[in-house]
């Protein structure tokens, strides 16, 4: 980060309840932060000297979210959100590592624009920005980038968001390039043509609105293709944004199979099906769409048992004007950043998980598929924490989002747990409300 976060100055947390997700505990301890690092965890030494203290009493101390999807809008779409409100709002969810899928304008198929968005990300030193390099030049599907470049300039993986390679020779040469130099490949799947024209999940909802479909098979064919491909190449394969219990089962196998392969779910997917579109709720238009009851209740499953490794945000902001359009017309896309923290929290509580396991589908997991060592709280880890009040009562109101983006279908429900500090590489890159002191001398 910035050249303000190394420099952060030391701090003590005390009174709080760390939340650890990699051993599934919970336990009372002070933590002390200093040169950006966690240097004391439980009893902090009669010699360190802060220059601030969080009162942590009541609130539970986690490391700092990480999300694998959101979207931030730059460079060419400032007029739908810009870097500053959607770093913004990631830490006032509480996340501190994100990243950023490469369907950008330009998108990020030059080492340039991904050193210009790493520098401004760093120069803002809100979340910690991992860019995802793109799989082929302009998203077109024919040519392939220099991933080699690209990885040095900053991208931590490659991917084609959700612009289709149609051409599967040209998928098959992207992952073995990928492969040769072990680069992470992450690809929604979808198959173009059974998805062309289709706005809503195939099924008695979009049958009875008149929506154009996209069928479950539409999922399940690409993750044949992509599981066939990646063990032709051997390239590191994620799978992002499962939807369909099918796919679930699909993942099973591969990996009794013996195929090293992850994936993730977003979290509104979690928690809607396409009932929730209701009489043609646009905010209820997502990608991939809604799908039924019962493919929601096979993604919360395998979300807690493990075969879904993550979940994300999918954090797309979308202007007002895209929204208020017929439901087939409109763009797809729902903000999420601000709410992962509680609807996770509120999965967690339907499934009755513990908190801690709930946590690590959105901290240890993911920072383990991006390679970065983010979602642990450690001795010498990187002081990346969030501090949530686990009980506090709130209301989705869309007027109140830090994002540019209003757009969510969860506007207007109650939540439970929202977070109180952020803070990334040992400084506090948001509060809400009182807990600050400085100790007197």
């Amino acid at each position: 980060m910035s050249a303000a976060i190394v420099r952060a100055k030391p701090v003590v947390i005390r009174g709080g309840t760390v939340v650890d997700p990699v051993d599934d505990r919970e336990y009372a301890a002070d933590i002390a932060l200093e040169d950006g690092l966690i240097s004391a965890i439980g009893t902090v030494p009669d010699r360190f000297r802060s220059a601030r203290t969080i009162d942590a009493r009541g609130l539970l101390i986690a490391p700092g979210l990480v999300d694998l999807a959101a979207r931030l809008r730059e460079p060419g779409y400032e007029y739908k959100a810009t870097l500053e409100s959607e770093l913004a709002a990631a830490v006032a969810g509480g996340v501190t590592s994100l990243a950023c899928p490469p369907d950008t304008d330009p998108p990020l198929d030059e080492p340039g624009l991904v050193e210009m968005l790493k520098y401004r990300a760093q120069t803002l030193a809100l979340s910690r920005v991992y860019p995802v390099g793109a799989l082929t030049q302009a998203l077109a599907g024919e040519r392939i980038t220099e991933m080699a470049e690209l990885n040095e300039a900053g991208c931590i993986a490659f991917s084609h968001a959700d612009h289709p390679v149609t051409d599967t020779r040209v998928l098959l040469r992207t992952m073995l390039y990928a492969a040769s130099f072990d680069f992470p490949v992450w690809l929604r799947p979808q198959d173009p043509h059974l998805a062309r024209g289709g706005v809503a999940h195939g099924g008695e909802v979009a049958t009875r609105l008149g929506l154009s479909a996209i069928p479950v098979c539409a999922e399940t064919i690409a993750i044949d293709t992509l599981v066939t491909l990646a063990r032709v190449t051997g390239a590191r394969v994620h799978l992002c944004r499962l939807s369909t219990a099918e796919g679930v089962a699909q993942v099973r196998a591969a990996r009794a199979g013996g195929l090293a392969i992850t994936c993730d779910v977003a979290i509104h997917h979690v928690h809607l099906c396409d009932r929730d579109i209701g009489y043609f709720d646009a905010q209820s238009h997502l990608v991939p769409p809604l799908r039924s009851v019962r493919d929601r209740d096979a993604l919360r499953a395998a979300l807690a048992d493990g075969t879904i490794d993550a979940v994300c945000s999918d954090h797309t902001p979308v202007d007002d004007d895209a929204k208020q359009l017929p439901f087939a017309q409109s763009e797809p896309g729902a903000t999420g950043l601000e709410l992962l923290l509680p609807l996770t929290l509120k999965w967690a509580t339907e499934m009755s998980l513990s908190r801690a396991r709930a946590l690590s589908r959105i901290t240890c997991a993911p920072a383990r598929i991006l390679g970065v060592p983010a979602g642990r709280l450690t001795l010498g880890a990187p002081a990346d924490l969030c501090l949530f009040d686990p009980i506090e009562d709130w209301v989705v109101s869309p007027q109140t989002l830090v994002s540019q983006g209003k757009n969510t279908p969860f506007a207007g429900l109650p939540m439970v747990g929202r977070v109180r500090h952020t803070i990334v590489g040992g400084e506090a890159v948001f509060s809400r409300g009182a807990g600050w002191s400085i100790p007197t001398t």
